[in-house]
């Protein structure tokens, strides 16, 4: 499959079978994408957690969802969650990043994040990045330090939720040539 077909058929699900558990080669071959995810200045500022024990996931499940808002009632469902923390830039990422004002390790874990969906998705697997959770409860239910961060949640599973057609904005309103609104 070329790339954009396989982007194409990679889409945030929330729908997974919960009986079927994802194997550890696949979480493995998962974990080494990300590992070699770009970063900048190589300072790979995140810490991996992969959260597979029934027990402990239903409970991180369970910090991911809201009944006052309805959302994230699907990841109880998935089997695997891949908890993102944010770690130190090394010295160079660090100083780069306050000389031009931008906190290149959330880019990075954003980055690394991408890898993670795009690795599922080649694995047979869906996934969805979430961002919206309990970060207080999560900390103590998986002892993260309470000066660390937890930026995303990546749930992964077998996907029981058919392909959607994806509704992008048109080309031309998103990209410009040689200057910001030109067009070629």
């Amino acid at each position: 499959m070329d790339f954009i077909e396989f982007v194409k058929t990679r889409q945030s699900d929330r729908a997974f079978d919960p009986n079927r558990p994802v194997e550890k080669e696949k979480i493995d071959r998962i974990i080494r994408a990300v590992q070699l995810a770009p970063s900048a200045c190589n300072a790979q500022p995140w810490h991996l957690i992969v959260v597979d024990d029934p027990e402990l996931k239903n409970k991180v499940a369970d910090a991911t969802s809201t009944r006052v808002l309805g959302i994230n009632h699907f990841t109880k469902q998935a089997p695997v969650h891949i908890l993102l923390v944010e770690e130190k830039v090394n010295l160079m990422s660090g100083v780069g990043g306050w000389i031009k004002n931008k906190d290149y390790a959330q880019i990075d874990l954003g980055i690394a994040a991408a890898y993670a969906v795009l690795a599922a998705h080649a694995e047979g697997l869906g996934s969805c990045i979430l961002g919206w959770f309990d970060e207080g409860k999560i900390k103590k239910l998986l002892s993260i330090p309470q000066s660390k961060r937890v930026w995303l949640d990546i749930v992964i599973g077998y996907s029981t939720q058919p392909l959607r057609e994806k509704k992008r904005k048109p080309i031309n309103e998103i990209v410009s040539f040689n200057g910001y609104g030109k067009t070629k």
